[in-house]
This record gives structure tokens, C-alpha cells and sequence, in this order.
């Protein structure tokens, strides 16, 4: 038997004789156990005095690399967690689904937080705002990590992924977790949380994990903690509706029950690549993970004319699954994780069997002590007066085909699921695809297009990525995980702050137009990454730009658009007092005033990002440049960016045009 542990301020502790058995989805039989005392403030209060102080200690950076690390660690350790899943029914290919998407959606997260986010303890949201006419009052939204804890509740399907999922972009925010994975499965996320605690990466009281019940948790958290909860409608409902939750104002995310649909495009036919693709992925949504998976699709809409068609060629592939020991390589569909859930899946097929027809599979085709059960494809030939196949999922390997007459009637009959995770749409018709998403889009949290173009990449449509929004309204859960840097936010507090430059430069890490600058100890391309200062300025000395020069610069480059070569034309044009530098004239200029040619720490010229050209420059007026370094981005051990605020004057301090330049610049 075995003891599926949980980890609790800094220590292992066993189940006790209350524990609830867990059975072996491959022979029925019991051979682990899990659950056990735990007090719900000893967690809470070891994740806030000791993880969350710890993590927020850190920069964004710092914990990028440390969710780099890990998830490096545990890509080490694969086969055991491979091995370990077999209990739960699944094959090798369901497996990797859940370890290697796991680790793999932690590396983006990872690289997500040293690409996107700086290298500092405030997250910086849009631009500022002038709130002032002199530019010395002004705005600016940030992001700070909540001080509390999260408390994660995971479903049974994906014991690595549904927990990896949650604590990337937890940790990279800088919050602690406290990890309650679903009973059916602990053993494995157990096993995962061990590989981690052991590598000595994490810091203490980062993360801890329930294996077993709750208990008063949720009635212990305040407003500075966050709950996440993967699993069933009805649980959300009772979690979402705990009387403390809701006083508190605790942020509460839910990812729950999906009638996801599939839509065959109007303009396929039985001989074209997207019918292909549609019956294609069809089979592998129902059977992947024996159906148990929250994005697999439920409700398949095809054409009126290809309803038989599809049908047939569906059922023909399902007949094909080989259902068995999930142990063995011949096996393309293992167990259901449980007979608990087997028998669950066979009472929503029941009702579903009242209002469709069932064409391929038989509930008791498949004899003895397993979970096992046959892929199952019914028709439903009324789906605007049935209700089932829009309210009741059988999370197993079910699926329910319907007809429709147009595409909107389509994006309809998708919408009646009132909130999916996914709908996706097989179409070659760019016509087709627009109608699905201004029809359609409200209702789901991700609308998939497959067809001929994109079929060699496409993930598929039960594959939700990290750098996308996973969630979905309604009955989906009305809740958003994932999404690249947009997860991380949901465990901060988006602040408004208000003041000087100066003091919004000190706050932010990163220059404010208006702050005061200082000039460095000599020209700021001979300094290195390191030993430049937000702040540290450059001003160059004046250029006048000749009619001489705006004429070279037409020949040499060929823009002679009239506003630079024809006097009365340039005149003419509202913006203009006549002939005017080209823009790209004065940007080059302006390069040749802040540039130092000799070698030096300056790698490389990245790009320019914000340009704009605010007033006209007439031949005989000149420029004035003024370099500023607005925030530094260290990249590798070797060299980091820096950002340039750039500012393009004429005499009179009119701006002409200002930008942010990008370098690279050697560390030391």
C-alpha cells in the first residue's frame, strides 16, 4: 500500500486511519491511500511568514530562473513520473501530455518572465498618464504581488500539468502556494512536489501540498489570497459560494465543466483536407485520456449534407482504437482513472441516450475489474430541440454529433453550451471563420481554426498553451489561467499611483520623462550594462539640416515624396510650412550626434520602438538630441538591453521626434 504523503510547514506527514483509498484504474484494485491531519493556519501561516517574504525578495527575474531550474530538474525525471501514472489508467502518450506539458509550460512561463517583465520587484502596466499640463504630476498603473497565499485545488485528469500550470505563473508573481491536488491522482502530483522540494530550488514555504482534505482552509483566507479551482460546476458552486470567500473579496479563478464544440466549416467536402482534419482530430479529442480531459471536445456540429459522411468516417477510425493494458505499446486507449468515474460517465451517457442515438461503442462491451469502457459517438438529428447535448458532459469518451443548416446556425448551436473552454472551427473559408468569432467568440475562451494552411503546426483542439488564455465564461467557469504574462497578473494587485517624475522613476525602476537626469562620468556608449544608472543622460551639441541635405538624402535613398522636394506642394499641405527633413533624415542625424564610433561595451543596435515625429523641421533649423537611459534588461551573464529614452529638439526646445533606442551592452 501506498502512502501518499502531504507536505506541511517544511515537513512530510502520512495519512491517518481516516484515509480515503485509491484504487488502481488498470485492475480496480486499492493500492494507495491519502489524507491526513493538517491545520489549515499552520499552512497558511508558514506560506506568509516564510515563502511569500522569501519570493518577493526575489525580482522577476530571479524567479524566472528559478522556474527555468525546476522545470529543467524535473524534465530529468520523467520516466518515474511516466511510470507512476500508469495507475491512472492512462497510456505513455496521455502521460506525456501531462509531465512533459507540464514542465514545457513552466519553461514558458519562465522564458516569458525574463523577456517580458524586468528585471525588478514592480511590474509596470501601460504608459504613464499626464495628469498635469508641465508634465510634473503625473500616472501610472503597476503591478505588486499579493501577500497572502494561493491555495490551488487541481482536477484528477492532470496531476503535473494542472498543478505546473498554476504555480509557474504563482511564483513568477511572487506568491506562495499551498497545492491541494485532486485524491484519484495524488500519488502522482505527490511524487512530482517531491522531485521538486529535493532539488533544494524552491525556497522554504514556497510551496506546500495538501494530499487529502482541506478542511476549514477556505474559511481562514483573506483578502490577500486567491484560490484556483480546476474540477465539476457543482464544486465550484460550493467552493465560490463559502460565506468567507465572498465577504473577503478572495479572488476566486474556476476552470470547471466544458461542452467544448468541434465545427465543420460549411464549405468542406467529403474529399477535402479539412473533412480529413475534423474526423481526424475528433477520434483523438475522444479518445486522448479516455476522453477525461476539460478542453475534449463533446459536441461535434457538422454540415446537414455531412452528417453520414462524417458519421461514417468517424466511426471507422474509432473501430480502429485498441483499448487495453495501457502498459502495453499496442494500446492507443487506456482506463478511465476510477470506477467511481466510470460510473459517472455511463450515467450522463444514459441521459444523453434519451434525446441521441448511439452509432459507435457499447458500455458493456468491455468486462472486469478496470475503468474501462469503449470510445462512444452518438447522433443527436434535432439539436435545437434537444437539451442534453448542450447540458450534460460525460467526461469520458463521449461525443455527441449534431447537423446545421448555415454557419450561423453553427455558431448557435456551439453557443448553447453558454461557455466552453474551446470551440474549433475547420474551414478553408476566411468568410466562414469571421462569421465564427463575431457570432461566436463571446461564448468561449478560445476558438481554434484548423485547416489545410495551418494543419503541419497546429497543436490541436484540446491543447490549451501557456502562451494563451485558458478559461472560458459561463458554465466554462467564467475564470482565465495561462495566458503568458496575463497569469502571472491575476495573483497581483494592479495599483494606480500618482506623483512627481522623479519619484515615479524611484518607484518604477525605469525613467519617467520629467525626472531628473545627470550626465556620466563621459560618454554613456564607453559604460557598461552594469555601471549605467537610470537617469544618466547625454546631450549633444546642435546640427543644422541644410536644403542640401534633405536633396542628398532624397537622391541617395529615393524617397522624394513632395513634401521634402516641392516647395508651393509642401506649402499646400496643412501639416507643413513647406519643405520639410525627411523623418528618417533626422533619425540618422540624430545617431550621428549620440553615437560613439570607437569599439566599446555597445554590442549592437536592437531597434526602436514608440517613434513618433511631433513637429516639422524645415532646412536651415537644428537638432538637438538628448540620450537618457530609460531602464536596463539584463539578458544573459554576458550582456543586457538597455532602453533608450530619446529625445529629438530643434533651438527653441520644440520636440521634433522621440523614441526609445534599443542596444545591447556588454555586462562588467
Amino acid at each position: 500500500m501506498l502512502d501518499v504523503q502531504s507536505y506541511i510547514a517544511g515537513r512530510w506527514v502520512g495519512p491517518d486511519a481516516d484515509a480515503r483509498m485509491i484504487e488502481d484504474a488498470v485492475t480496480g484494485a486499492d493500492f494507495a491511500r491519502a489524507g491526513g491531519p493538517l491545520d489549515p493556519a499552520e499552512l497558511i501561516a508558514h506560506a506568509t511568514t516564510r515563502g511569500g517574504p522569501a519570493l518577493r525578495a526575489m525580482t522577476f527575474h530571479d524567479r524566472a530562473r528559478m522556474l527555468k531550474a525546476l522545470a529543467l530538474h524535473l524534465r530529468n525525471h520523467r520516466p518515474a513520473l511516466y511510470d507512476l501514472s500508469y495507475h491512472s489508467g492512462g497510456t505513455l502518450a496521455d502521460h506525456k501530455i501531462d509531465v512533459d506539458g507540464g514542465i514545457g509550460t513552466m519553461l514558458v512561463i519562465a522564458s516569458k518572465g525574463r523577456r517580458e517583465m524586468p528585471d525588478g520587484k514592480v511590474y509596470i502596466d501601460g504608459a504613464p498618464e499626464m495628469l498635469g499640463r508641465e508634465g510634473q504630476f503625473l500616472g501610472k498603473h503597476v503591478c505588486v504581488p499579493l501577500q497572502g497565499v494561493a491555495v490551488h485545488i487541481n482536477a484528477f485528469n492532470f496531476p503535473v500539468w494542472g498543478m505546473l500550470e498554476k504555480l509557474a505563473p504563482t511564483l513568477l508573481a511572487g506568491v506562495p502556494a499551498i497545492v491541494k491536488p485532486a485524491t484519484a491522482t495524488s500519488y502522482i502530483a505527490e511524487a512530482c512536489m517531491r522531485i521538486m522540494l529535493e532539488s533544494g530550488i524552491l525556497p522554504e514555504g514556497a510551496v506546500q501540498l495538501v494530499s487529502g482534505g482541506l478542511g476549514d482552509m477556505l474559511d481562514r483566507l483573506g483578502p490577500q489570497d486567491a484560490v484556483a479551482f480546476t474540477g465539476s460546476a457543482a464544486t465550484a458552486l460550493k467552493l465560490r459560494g463559502n460565506d468567507n470567500i465572498q465577504r473577503n473579496s478572495v479572488r476566486f479563478t474556476a476552470e470547471q465543466d466544458s461542452l467544448n464544440a468541434s465545427v465543420l466549416g460549411i464549405d468542406a467536402a467529403p474529399d477535402s483536407p479539412e473533412f480529413d482534419l475534423f474526423v481526424k482530430e475528433a477520434q483523438r479529442e475522444i479518445t486522448a485520456k479516455a476522453g477525461q480531459k476539460c478542453t475534449a471536445t463533446r459536441r461535434l456540429i457538422v454540415p446537414e449534407a455531412l452528417i453520414d459522411p462524417v458519421a461514417k468516417a468517424l466511426s471507422a477510425r474509432l473501430a480502429k482504437v485498441v483499448i487495453g493494458d495501457p502498459r502495453d505499446e499496442a494500446t492507443r486507449m487506456g482506463a478511465l482513472v476510477s470506477n467511481a468515474q466510470k460510473r459517472d460517465v455511463l450515467e450522463k451517457l444514459a441521459l444523453l441516450e434519451g434525446e441521441a442515438v448511439r452509432l459507435h461503442g457499447d458500455p458493456e462491451a468491455l468486462k472486469g475489474p478496470g475503468a474501462f469502457l469503449t470510445p462512444m459517438l452518438l447522433r443527436c438529428d434535432d439539436p435545437d430541440g434537444a437539451a442534453r447535448p448542450h447540458d450534460t458532459e460525460a467526461f469520458g469518451p463521449v461525443a455527441t454529433l449534431m447537423p446545421y443548416r448555415d454557419t450561423a446556425h453553427a455558431a448557435e448551436l456551439a453557443n448553447r453550451g453558454e461557455g466552453s473552454l474551446v470551440a474549433s472551427v475547420f474551414t478553408h473559408d476566411p468568410g466562414v471563420a469571421r462569421e465564427m468569432v463575431l457570432t461566436s467568440a463571446a461564448f468561449h475562451g478560445r476558438i481554434y481554426f484548423n485547416n489545410r494552411d495551418s494543419a503541419a503546426e497546429a497543436t490541436g483542439h484540446g491543447s490549451p498553451l501557456p502562451h494563451m488564455v485558458h478559461g472560458g465564461p459561463g458554465r466554462a467557469g467564467g475564470g482565465e489561467e495561462l495566458g503568458g504574462v496575463r497569469g502571472v497578473l491575476h495573483y497581483m494587485q494592479r495599483t494606480a499611483i500618482q506623483g512627481s517624475p522623479d519619484l515615479l522613476t524611484a518607484i518604477t525602476g525605469k525613467y519617467v520623462p520629467g525626472a531628473t537626469v545627470h550626465d556620466g562620468p563621459g560618454h554613456p556608449f564607453r559604460r557598461t550594462f552594469d555601471a549605467l544608472e537610470i537617469g544618466e543622460s547625454l546631450t549633444t551639441e546642435p546640427r543644422v539640416v541644410t536644403l542640401e541635405d534633405i536633396e542628398t538624402f532624397a537622391g541617395f535613398t529615393g524617397d522624394t515624396f513632395y513634401a521634402h522636394m516641392d516647395e508651393d506642394a509642401a506649402a499646400r499641405n496643412p501639416f507643413f510650412p513647406g519643405r520639410v527633413a525627411h523623418g528618417y533624415l533626422i533619425l540618422s542625424f540624430a545617431a550621428g550626434l549620440f553615437v560613439s564610433p570607437e569599439e566599446g561595451p555597445v554590442l549592437a543596435n536592437t531597434g526602436l520602438d514608440n517613434l513618433r515625429f511631433l513637429a516639422p523641421l524645415s532646412p536651415g533649423e537644428a537638432i538637438t538630441v538628448r540620450l537618457t537611459v530609460k531602464h536596463k534588461t539584463p539578458r544573459t551573464d554576458e550582456y543586457g538591453e538597455i532602453r533608450w529614452d530619446v529625445r529629438v529638439t530643434k533651438d527653441n526646445g520644440e520636440a521634433v521626434a522621440e523614441y526609445d533606442l534599443l542596444t545591447m551592452v556588454a555586462r562588467g
